[in-house]
């Protein structure tokens, strides 16, 4: 069994979009037909790409600003209202919180992470409605600026011409407050804002966007440079994820450059195929580029004993043969009978692919064909003698010992005795696990968009303190 080559692990199935060009790069080598709008399809221009119901020119003032229509109470669209996303809907807000999940804000309710139901945001931040009753916020970011201690961490939503500080969830003392206040030289009804951490901006920064003008804050000196970024589609939010920034639009997505706004690649794209699990969307999608650059985290990763990779995704898996450096993405449910989608862990022993999913664990040979084997699929307790929800799970090469990762606990399981059960119990640093890979370069922990590398498994039995992140891309 050999280990995702390079430094791909979890990047290998997230395939990194091109990292963001340099300012001298973009003068240089701005393609054509990325000048001003170009990048639009027909019907894309500014505002153009809004559903019915949604021409709301949020940047306008004058009592036409995003929710400026929406008095205290209002019930339109909200209240009850249950959002489905892979409808194709236009965000209002994207923010990510202090453990790294993205939250996705449409109306009163917000999704957590890239798949699962959506939820009454007021269900995470209480004082949402006790101040305003909030039926929608303009813009949302977390500040992410150690050197700004007082508010590293929090998230900050807008609205008309308000802004509401929440730490751990909970309304900072005295807001809400005016923007002016807090951001002095921002502008009321916002339609979008992102964090832009020294070394992406010129300095810690926040950037605002209203209409095609942009606002780039310098956190520490309080001072506003304003641009404008007719180029850009009519961002409702905006995103950074993995060092790159995104603009939604619609149920689309552009990426831009944070200091200039400028868009180099093929956009726009849909969200759907690449920001959420959608199952069976897009028919005419490109499945291998949309699961290499699909910004949702691993389902499991593995590679069996002939060296072939297989990285796990929703409904899709990433195939890439022994000896290529090609991926093909593939549908679950065509190659893994039975097994149809979201497979919780998969390791690789004896020339088999055991997977994991919910409280079965499928058998495969490996092969052409894989082929399950008779009289599985099999309950995971008396397969491995492990009860309750498996995260993850991995195997060393020339070993028989299978490392189950349950929460924040690692479960050694004799593969080779009979029966199978615990043999070991290790305590983890972390409080979620997504994937795990072992192999020549040692044991690879991948927790959302980053990994954590360990030399050998000794680190991890003798409590070895958590590693630095490494970003994916």
């Amino acid at each position: 069994m050999r280990l995702l080559p390079g430094t791909l692990c979890l990047c290998l199935a997230l395939a990194l979009s091109q990292a963001a060009p340099s300012h001298h790069d973009i003068q240089k080598d701005k393609p054509a037909g990325h000048e001003q709008g170009a990048h639009k399809p027909a019907g894309q221009e500014h505002g153009a790409h809004k559903p019915a119901g949604h021409e709301h020119d949020k940047h306008k003032p004058g009592g036409s600003g995003h929710g400026a229509h929406k008095p205290q109470g209002h019930d339109h669209e909200h209240h009850g209202a249950v959002h489905e996303r892979c409808e194709g809907i236009e965000f209002d807000a994207v923010a990510v919180n202090e453990e790294g999940i993205p939250y996705f804000f449409k109306g009163d309710h917000l999704w957590k992470g890239f798949h699962g139901n959506s939820e009454l945001s007021n269900k995470t931040f209480k004082e949402l409605d006790d101040h305003h009753h909030l039926g929608h916020v303009d813009a949302a970011f977390r500040m992410h600026s150690k050197d700004n201690q007082h508010d590293h961490d929090h998230i900050f939503f807008f609205l008309n011409d308000h802004v509401f500080s929440f730490y751990n969830h909970s309304l900072e003392k005295g807001y809400p407050k005016k923007i002016e206040d807090v951001f002095p030289g921002i502008p009321h009804n916002l339609d979008a804002a992102v964090e832009c951490p020294k070394g992406e901006c010129v300095q810690d920064s926040v950037i605002f966007i209203r209409g095609d003008e942009a606002y780039h804050y310098d956190i520490k000196d309080k001072k506003v440079d304003e641009s404008k970024w007719a180029h850009l589609p009519n961002c409702t939010s905006a995103f950074r994820w993995l060092e790159h920034y995104y603009c939604f639009h619609g149920n689309t997505f552009t990426k831009f450059h944070p200091v200039t706004g400028t868009v180099t690649g093929k956009y726009p794209k849909d969200a759907r195929d690449y920001f959420m699990r959608c199952h069976k969307f897009g028919k005419d999608s490109n499945h291998t580029e949309r699961e290499t650059c699909s910004r949702v985290h691993l389902d499991a990763v593995t590679s069996d004993d002939a060296g072939n990779v297989y990285a796990f995704r929703g409904h899709h898996y990433l195939e890439q043969k022994a000896g290529s450096d090609t991926w093909e993405a593939h549908p679950i449910e065509k190659t893994w009978k039975k097994l149809h989608s979201e497979v919780d862990a998969v390791f690789s022993y004896n020339n088999h692919l055991y997977m994991i999913k919910d409280d079965n664990i499928y058998v495969y040979s490996v092969g052409d064909t894989h082929k399950l084997l008779d009289g599985y699929p099999k309950p995971v307790s008396k397969e491995l003698g492990i009860k309750g929800h498996v995260d993850a799970a991995f195997v060393c090469a020339d070993h028989h010992i299978a490392h189950i990762i349950q929460g924040q606990k690692m479960y050694d399981v004799d593969l080779a005795a009979n029966p199978r059960a615990v043999k070991n119990e290790v305590p983890l640093h972390f409080k979620k696990v997504d994937a795990g890979t072992c192999g020549p370069e040692g044991v690879k922990i991948m927790v959302g968009s980053h990994y954590y590398q360990y030399e050998s498994l000794k680190e991890i039995y003798c409590h070895v303190h958590i590693r630095t992140a490494i970003n994916s891309a």
